[in-house]
């Protein structure tokens, strides 16, 4: 069967979204320093008693593109494609971690484990990075759920008030607000709630995270467009216009 390109589009756009989400989820157990990444020592900024540093989750390095792809696919499939979508991943990501789980049980070959050298436990070292924690993977999916879900409805609120025209004013708001929901939540439900690790500490990282994803949805605006333009191309204009009226009515 030859797939249209209302499928195709469909298929990659689902792909590069699922692939993105389970990425961001496994990165997302590294916390690394932004200042240090790029050369400058750690800014130590004094906010009440506490000194605040550019800590963010590696996650977050590729999660904006998550969110720009959800608002391509409300824009042309319509907010039940993306709840659909978010499920799905959400799904996919529950049977990741079982899986990981599994295979973390698992006993090592002696002789996988005496090939790594300068590593003296290097089973010790793969169960640390994949095997998060009950309270990581119940806050990423509950925080990925209710991100994505926020993004969707209020995309498509946008979308409806200004008629389909001013793509940088939902993309851009719609992402900022789901956003910052999903900054904050996983890292309190995971961290805070399930480990007991320090509010302040938690807060910190969320709002770094933030800081970081609101500086990317803007800088990010002017690729949007240029998607926008290409799948256009892509569609045919007039595909493209039925695919976006379709998308509200649905």
């Amino acid at each position: 069967m030859k797939l249209q390109k209302p499928q195709k589009l469909w298929t990659i756009l689902a792909g590069f979204f699922i692939a993105n989400a389970l990425l961001a989820e496994f990165l997302g157990v590294k916390i690394f320093s932004l200042e240090k990444t790029f050369g400058f020592n750690p800014s130590d900024i004094k906010l009440g008693d506490s000194n605040f540093n550019f800590d963010l989750t590696a996650g977050v390095i590729i999660w904006p593109a998550v969110f720009i792809i959800t608002d391509i696919i409300n824009d042309f499939y319509g907010k039940k494609a993306v709840k659909f979508l978010s499920y799905l991943a959400a799904g996919i990501l529950a049977f990741s971690f079982l899986v990981v789980t599994l295979v973390i049980k698992t006993v090592p070959s002696q002789y996988w484990t005496s090939n790594f050298k300068g590593i003296s436990d290097i089973n010790g070292a793969y169960n640390a990075i994949f095997g998060q924690g009950l309270w990581i993977i119940a806050g990423s999916i509950i925080a990925f759920l209710v991100g994505q879900v926020v993004d969707a409805v209020v995309f498509e609120r946008i979308k409806r008030k200004t008629s389909g025209k001013g793509i940088w004013l939902r993309a851009t708001v719609s992402t900022l607000i789901s956003q910052f929901i999903d900054s904050y939540l996983v890292l309190i439900i995971a961290f805070y709630v399930g480990q007991g690790f320090d509010l302040k500490w938690v807060l910190q990282i969320g709002t770094m995270n933030y800081f970081y994803k609101f500086i990317v949805a803007i800088c990010l605006i002017p690729l949007l467009y240029v998607i926008h333009h290409t799948i256009d191309k892509f569609l045919g204009k007039s595909l493209s216009e039925q695919m976006k009226k379709d998308a509200m009515v649905v």
